[in-house]
Formats: C-alpha cells, sequence, structure tokens
C-alpha cells in the first residue's frame, strides 16, 4: 500500500513510459490549483525512479494566485473543482474562468470518483481530461498530463485547418466577386484576364476589374487596386467593382464615375487612410478610338503589332480615390487604330525587381520589354498574358510580393 507524500511547489514527475512523451520530448509544466490551504500537492509515490524527461508542478491556492502563475512555459493546467463555486451554484466555475483564462494550454478537471457524473460535464465544457483525486498516482498523473497536452495540440491544429478551409471559401467568394465574368455579349473584342495572388499572404488581396458593353455598343473596362491587403481590402474591392458596373450601365462615365465611386470608398472604408487607384477606358462602338480616366493608376499599354507595345500617356491624370475631397479626374481621348490589344494592370506587375540580382525594380520600361516579347514570339490573348507574368517572376528570382491582375482587350 503505497504511503500518501507531498509533492511540493515546482517538484518534478518522471515519466514512466517514453511513448508518453511530448512531441518536443522535453519536460512540460503542470499548474496545478487546488483548494488546500497548504498549497501543497499530495501524490502517491511509485516505489522506485524512473528515467526520462519529467512534469515540473507549479501550485496555486486560487485562482488569482493561477492567473499571476500561468506564464508562457506552462503546457497544462490541472483545476480543483472542490474550489469555491460561481454564482448560483455553479459547480463548474472554477473550470469556466480557467478556460478563458487558458484558451491555449491542455486543461484537466480534478475532482474525486464518486462525482463522475461532474467530471463528465466537464470534459463536455472544454476540458481535455479529468483525474479523480482518491485514484491519483505519479504514473498516471504524467501519462495524462502528456496526452492532454498532445489532444490540446492535435485540437488546434484541426481548428487551424478548419479556418484554412473557411478562408479558402471566402477567398473563392471574394474572387468572384473581385474577378468577374465580363458582360461583352454582341461585341467583335476579345477579352483576356490574368489574376495572381502575392507570396506575402494566403489571402485575396484588393485587386479588382470588369469589362461591360452598354447598350449604345461602347465597351467599358476597368482595373483598380485597394491599398493594403486582406479580407477588409478584398471586400472594399468587391464593393468598388459592383458599383462601377451599376454606374456605368447607368450610364455614368468619366469624371462623373469616378466622383461616385469616392464616394463609395468614404462611406465605406474603414479608416481615412484607404485609398484606391483605378484606370478605366471607355472604347467606342467602332472600336477605333477610346477615352481614359486615370486615378493614381499606372496607364494601359497599347500594341498594334509585334514589338509595338507602347504606354498612354498618362500625364493628367487625377489622384488616387480616397485622397482628395472635390478631386477631378480629366478624361483623355486616346485613337486605337484598326487592329490593337489594350492591356490594363496593377503595380504588382512592375514592382517586381529587373533580375535576380537587381536592386532596381522592373518599371514600365521593363515591362514594356517583356510584354514586346512575348508579342514578338507570336502569343497573344491568356498565353500572352501569362507567358508575360510567368517572365516577370523570372526576373524578380521568384513569386512578387504583390498581388497581379492583368486585362487584355483586343481587336481585329
Amino acid at each position: 500500500m503505497p504511503v500518501p507524500a507531498p509533492v511540493p511547489r515546482q517538484r518534478s514527475a518522471p515519466v514512466a513510459e517514453s511513448a508518453t512523451r511530448s512531441a518536443a520530448g522535453g519536460d512540460l509544466t503542470l499548474l496545478v490549483i487546488e483548494d488546500d490551504p497548504t498549497g501543497a500537492f499530495s501524490l502517491p509515490e511509485l516505489p522506485g525512479g524512473t528515467g526520462g524527461s519529467r512534469v515540473r508542478i507549479r501550485s496555486a491556492r486560487n485562482l488569482t494566485e493561477a492567473e499571476r502563475l500561468l506564464t508562457d512555459d506552462v503546457h497544462c493546467v490541472l483545476v480543483d473543482l472542490a474550489l469555491p463555486g460561481g454564482a448560483d451554484g455553479d459547480e463548474l466555475a472554477p473550470l469556466r474562468q480557467v478556460l478563458r483564462l487558458a484558451p491555449r494550454h491542455a486543461v484537466l478537471a480534478l475532482t474525486s470518483s464518486g462525482d463522475a457524473e461532474r467530471a463528465a460535464d466537464a470534459v463536455r465544457m472544454g476540458a481535455q481530461d479529468h483525474l479523480f483525486r482518491d485514484e491519483l498516482d505519479e504514473r498516471l498523473l504524467s501519462r495524462t498530463v502528456r496526452y492532454a497536452v498532445e489532444r490540446k495540440r492535435a485540437d488546434t491544429a484541426q481548428r487551424k485547418l478548419a479556418e484554412s478551409r473557411l478562408r479558402a471559401q471566402e477567398n473563392a467568394r471574394l474572387e468572384r466577386g473581385l474577378l468577374p465574368t465580363p458582360l461583352l455579349q454582341g461585341s467583335d473584342l476579345r477579352f483576356a484576364a490574368h489574376y495572381r495572388p502575392g507570396r506575402s499572404r494566403a489571402l485575396l488581396g484588393g485587386d479588382f476589374y470588369d469589362t461591360v458593353r452598354t447598350p449604345d455598343g461602347t465597351v467599358h473596362a476597368m482595373i483598380g487596386d485597394v491599398c493594403g491587403h486582406g479580407p477588409d481590402e478584398a471586400a472594399l474591392g468587391v464593393e468598388l467593382r459592383i458599383a462601377w458596373r451599376a454606374l456605368t450601365l447607368a450610364g455614368l462615365s468619366g469624371d462623373e464615375l469616378l466622383s461616385t465611386l469616392q464616394q463609395v470608398l468614404e462611406h465605406e472604408r474603414e479608416s481615412e487612410e484607404i485609398f484606391a487607384t483605378l484606370c478605366a477606358v471607355d472604347i467606342a462602338p467602332d472600336g477605333l478610338r477610346a477615352g481614359l480616366s486615370l486615378a493614381g493608376h499606372p496607364a494601359p499599354l497599347l500594341t498594334s503589332g509585334p514589338g509595338s507595345a507602347r504606354l498612354l500617356p498618362y500625364e493628367g491624370g487625377g489622384p488616387a480615390l480616397g485622397l482628395l475631397p472635390r478631386a477631378r479626374w480629366p478624361r483623355r481621348q486616346v485613337e486605337l487604330g484598326p487592329a490593337w490589344s489594350l492591356m490594363l494592370y496593377t503595380d504588382g506587375l512592375i514592382e517586381g525587381r529587373s533580375g535576380p540580382d537587381a536592386r532596381e525594380r522592373l518599371g514600365d520600361g521593363g515591362m514594356l520589354d517583356v510584354v514586346n516579347e512575348q508579342l514578338t514570339a507570336g502569343l497573344a490573348g491568356e498565353a500572352l498574358l501569362e507567358s508575360a507574368v510567368t517572365r516577370v517572376r523570372e526576373l524578380n528570382g521568384g513569386e512578387l510580393t504583390d498581388d497581379v491582375a492583368v486585362l487584355l482587350l483586343s481587336r481585329g
């Protein structure tokens, strides 16, 4: 019959079996919150010693002291359900408080074998396991602590996996809003688009684009970029894209449309520091000319054949949306010619490096060289865009830090 012996604060309990070691294989720290005025936690002593990693015991007399002792090096908390309860006779109030204080820690409930129902309730509430005081020994404590820690790690990993899946579903919904199907029925223009997320985050960024044909035969296209990265920026991009489509179909264009979009952004953004750049073009029904409006965005690229890519004029454009109240965005008339391709893009395409070992940015000039290479090779449409973005990544020496969105409209 083993003789009970006190286990003082910071005492270590050796592990009996290597199979119960933690994933890291190292020592673990157990914080015991016990209703014992002496502050000592008693365990029956095992005959003889066993080697291996250890479980260090840290004791707290009440929940207030436990909160102070709950440091980052604690792996598991054992809470005595005999601690004073909460209001209305809530017998699980101590456990409830510990779960709130230690959401990232494994938690064990300690009670007597005659209180099995409360022990089961503790596990249902969120404890990893329970221990009966009158059946406790050093071997059982050590094994239960290690199993609880591993179970908590597994639960955390499972939760993160579920959260990752939810984020992926959110991204898919946001992508459908940011990168919609163009409304070009009845137009002889060809449409292609390419989007590649940057490496700096898992979530979709704030790049967005759209293309619609109005009843008079005019084709309207735009591409934009909300500053920042993440779901809030992506959601704002979706709102701006939908607002642009609605306003365009309602007959607005140029300065009137951009002024209204700025009002939408000002009402929907989380902070006054949030702004968005935008490039909008409206192509005449005969396809020979277009109106161009820029709001702090790079000018489109126009090509009429192999090696002929050039940037459209960007002088006289207005500021990004959300920067200046009562701003103006002049509309410039551009001659396109009988056969052409017009490429709208976000600045992620030109902000990469010009070579794997270079410090300077690719810039507009480097992007023109890349596109002309692809045109000379006879590429067009989606193949042109994909090959150009791949080449930009190669020059950068890997994935670009920012999202890249590119839209291509072609005629002839």
